[in-house]
C-alpha cells in the first residue's frame, strides 16, 4: 500500500526486473533464490519448499470465476522475488523446515504482500507493475481494490488452519500496514522529524511483514522461542534495510539498470531518505539541490541535473550509512542463531542488501 505525497516510501515492496533477474538460478523456480543464498544441501531444501510454495500459491488465487483467478493471479504470474516466503523457509531450516505449516504460513505472507501492491497501484495511479500492465490500468481501479481484497480474504482462510495465534499476528501485523499506510497519506505531525517518520513508516510498511515472515516460517518449524525472537527482529531491520536500498538503487542506478528509468522518485515527488537529508540540512553545497528537490522534477534539464547532484551529494552518503547500520543491526540478531549454512545464508542477506546498490 503507497499513497501520494512528497514523503512516500513504497513499503509494498519495488519489484525490479534487475532483482528477478539476480534471484533467478537455472534449477530453482523461475522468480527466486538470490545470490546470498548457499548451493548445497541447504540451497536445495529451499528450493523445493519454494515449489511447493508456488503450488499452494496458484491453488490460493484460483476462483471458481475465470476473471477472478484471471485478476488474481496477474501479479503472481509476472513474477517477484518471493523474498518474503524465502525467508520463511530459511528460518524454518532451523527446525522442522518440511512442516506443512511453514509452507501455508509463508504463502499467507506472500498473499498479504500481494494484496498490498493491488492497492498500492492504485494509490500511485501506477501503470506498470513488475514489467506488465497494473491490474488497474489493464482493468479499472475497482478491480484492483477488489483483487487485493480477495487476496486477503484468501490469506485469512489458510491463516484460519494455523491457529488463534497465528491469526493473532497477522492482525498485528495487518494494523502495521495500513497505520504505516495512513502515516505516509498524511504526511509527518507538525514538529515531527520527516526522517524519523520516514523509517517509522518503512518498519510498518515494509519491515512489519518482513519480520512475521521470519516469525512464522521459525515458529512453525518449532525452532525455540529465543530463535524465534531473534529472527523476528532480524525481519524487521533486514526489511527497512531492503527498502531503504529499493530507494538508493533509484537514484545510483544507471541506464534504468534497475528495471525502472533512474530518478522515478523524484520525477512523483516522492522523498526518499537521501532527499528528506537534503531538505532537512544546510549545507551551502546543497542550496541548489534543495531548491529542485523542493517537489516533483519533471523538467528534464533539471532532472538530470537534481540526480547528478543527488549521486554525489552528502545526503546520498548519509542515505547509505543508515542503510548500513540497519543491515549491521540485523547481523547482529543472527549471535542467537546456530553456527552453520542458515545463519551463513541470513549474513549474506544483510551484505546482499547493501552491495545491490552498487
Amino acid at each position: 500500500m503507497t499513497g501520494a505525497g512528497t514523503t512516500s516510501p513504497r513499503g509494498g515492496g519495488s519489484e525490479t526486473q534487475r532483482d528477478t533477474q539476480l534471484w533467478h538460478r537455472p534449477s530453482t523456480p523461475p522468480s527466486t533464490m538470490g545470490p546470498w543464498l548457499p548451493e548445497g544441501e541447504l540451497g536445495l531444501a529451499l528450493s523445493a519448499g519454494l515449489l511447493r510454495v508456488e503450488s499452494a500459491l496458484a491453488t490460493a488465487v484460483a476462483s471458481d470465476h475465470a476473471f477472478v483467478s484471471e485478476a488474481a493471479g496477474h501479479l503472481m504470474a509476472a513474477g517477484g522475488k518471493r523474498f518474503r516466503p524465502m525467508l520463511a523457509l530459511l528460518a524454518a531450516q532451523l527446525g522442522n523446515g518440511e512442516a506443512d505449516e511453514v509452507v501455508a504460513a509463508a504463502v499467507v505472507c506472500e498473499l498479504t504482500h500481494l494484496a498490498t501492491l493491488y492497492h498500492d497501484d492504485v494509490m500511485d495511479e501506477a501503470s506498470v507493475r513488475r514489467g506488465a500492465p497494473s491490474a488497474n490500468s489493464r482493468w479499472t481501479n475497482s478491480v484492483a481494490i477488489l483483487t487485493g481484497d480477495f487476496l486477503f480474504a484468501r490469506a485469512s482462510d489458510l491463516l484460519a488452519d494455523l491457529g488463534p495465534e497465528a491469526v493473532r499476528v497477522q492482525a498485528k501485523t495487518f494494523e502495521r500496514l495500513v497505520t504505516g499506510q495512513l502515516r505516509e497519506t498524511v504526511g509527518a505531525a507538525p514538529g515531527e522529524d520527516r526522517v524519523d517518520h520516514y523509517l517509522g513508516v518503512l518498519a510498518d510498511k515494509t519491515g512489519s511483514l518482513v519480520a512475521t515472515s521470519a516469525r512464522f516460517g521459525a515458529t512453525f518449524a518449532g525452532a525455540p522461542a529465543e530463535l524465534v525472537t531473534a529472527l523476528t527482529a532480524f525481519g524487521e531491520e533486514v526489511g527497512v534495510a531492503f527498502q531503504l536500498s529499493d530507494d538508493l538503487i533509484d537514484i545510483v542506478s544507471e541506464g534504468g539498470a534497475s528495471g525502472k528509468l533512474p530518478g522515478t522518485d523524484l520525477r512523483e515527488g516522492i522523498a526518499t531518505l537521501p532527499v528528506l537529508f537534503a531538505l532537512a540540512g544546510d549545507d551551502p553545497a546543497e542550496a541548489r539541490l534543495r531548491e529542485l528537490v523542493a517537489g516533483p522534477v519533471v523538467d528534464d534539464a533539471e532532472h538530470a541535473e537534481a540526480l547528478a547532484l543527488l549521486r554525489s551529494s552528502a545526503s546520498l552518503a548519509r542515505a547509505t550509512a543508515v542503510l548500513n547500520d540497519y543491515a549491521d543491526r540485523a547481523r547482529a540478531r543472527l549471535v542467537a542463531v546456530p553456527e552453520g549454512p542458515v545463519r551463513e545464508a541470513l549474513s549474506a542477506l544483510c551484505t546482499y542488501v547493501v552491495t545491490r546498490t552498487s
